[in-house]
């Protein structure tokens, strides 16, 4: 017995010295540097670490009401009412979504004008659900790389820091064109459209469909018109990012205006082909379901099919299929024709209110400093962003 125990002591001396060992030895991921943190995240970490109880939160890009509260629209609310009533089943999506989810934003993004109408009618668009804007961005990102690795990618300067992220993580190189004056505090439309008019063909470029982020600075429909053209000569591709469809004007199909003269373009033989990644989290307030989509422009049905066969195998890769609560809801709003309604007046509200905080923040300013500073600009942007001109180093004299 007495030689048992002192086996036992020995074993158990060495597990110890094992296991003492052990915790000084470094593991496989010792050498992995630390990542900077997310600028935009890390703000609304400073904003719950701060006591001060006039705080706002001027981060993230997320309405909120009078009060600074989140607001769910009310046509969410009643659609979750009939989800909750007549929902059978929360069987896996398809990998590329529901069809009656791609049905109702394909009419909504593409049945507006007759030149969508064409494309829809000839089977040219290959849609799919995707994980909100950021989701639908990397897939695309990710059959860009795929199919047009040669070409760059060329972002707005300033633009949302995440497009860069998405699009080097995926392979791809990026560059940037001249978008917005600092200085003059206005978009800089001629540098635009020379830096877009030295790119190769093959060029992708991207572009905000409205409420640029983060200037809220829009270009006019005039502006379009010229960068379609170039678009055309010199062979590019066109990438649109529509995160706030309806935040702009208040109305979702007055903001697709841009989208009208692509889709002539493209009718008309001038474009081929354009990309497009499009989210509800905004305009419907699912930002946690996150859902929204994404389509590419194919020049006809058997192009197409081939083109889904190939999203079909990146989503499979990715996240297997999209989650189906969300594209639920949007697809119960969308196909019903009161409920279209209110959420069209669910987005009047909130461009309406994100228009009258714009006016106070202006009068302001306005009113509390020198009139040697004109903050005229403020009133000209659109959406959740405001680029006020202000630095770091000196603001304007008080």
């Amino acid at each position: 017995m007495l030689r048992q125990k002192a086996l036992f002591t020995v074993t158990l001396k060495r597990s110890n010295s094992f296991l003492i060992g052990q915790r000084y030895r470094q593991s496989t991921w010792g050498n992995v540097p630390q990542a900077p943190p997310d600028k935009i995240l890390g703000l609304k970490d400073l904003f719950q670490a701060d006591d001060n109880p006039n705080k706002i939160d001027l981060g993230v890009g997320a309405y909120r009401d009078n009060n600074g509260n989140p607001w769910i629209p009310l046509s969410v609310r009643h659609a979750e009412n009939i989800l909750y009533n007549t929902e059978k089943e929360k069987e896996y999506s398809p990998i590329l979504g529901n069809n009656t989810f791609i049905t109702c934003v394909q009419r909504l993004l593409f049945s507006q004008d007759a030149y969508g109408r064409r494309l829809l009618n000839d089977g040219r668009i290959a849609t799919a659900q995707g994980l909100s804007g950021t989701g639908s961005l990397k897939i695309l990102a990710e059959f860009l790389r795929r199919f047009n690795p040669e070409g760059p990618v060329m972002l707005p300067d300033p633009t949302w820091a995440n497009h860069k992220s998405i699009m080097q993580y995926s392979g791809l190189r990026t560059e940037t064109y001249r978008y917005y004056d600092c200085n003059k505090k206005s978009i800089n439309i001629e540098g635009m459209l020379d830096d877009i008019n030295m790119c190769k063909p093959g060029t992708v470029i991207l572009i905000h469909l409205c409420c640029h982020n983060p200037t809220g600075a829009d270009l006019k429909l005039e502006d379009w018109h010229k960068v379609i053209e170039i678009l055309h000569h010199k062979e590019l591709i066109p990438f649109f990012d529509s995160a706030y469809l309806g935040l702009c004007s208040g109305d979702p199909i007055k903001d697709l205006k841009p989208l009208f003269m692509v889709n002539k373009a493209v009718v008309e033989g001038h474009l081929p082909t354009y990309l497009l990644a499009q989210s509800f989290a905004k305009n419907m307030g699912l930002y946690g379901e996150r859902v929204g989509s994404f389509s590419i422009i194919c020049s006809d049905k058997s192009e197409k099919q081939r083109v889904n066969s190939q999203l079909a195998q990146i989503v499979r890769s990715t996240y297997s299929s999209p989650p189906c609560h969300g594209s639920k809801l949007v697809s119960i709003i969308l196909s019903n024709e009161n409920l279209y309604s209110e959420w069209l007046t669910d987005i009047k509200t909130m461009a309406e209110r994100l228009n009258s905080v714009r006016i106070m923040l202006f009068e302001s300013l306005t009113n509390k400093y020198h009139s040697d500073v004109d903050w005229s600009h403020l009133l000209t942007q659109r959406g959740m962003f405001c680029l006020s001109g202000l630095t770091r180093q000196a603001g304007p004299k008080t």
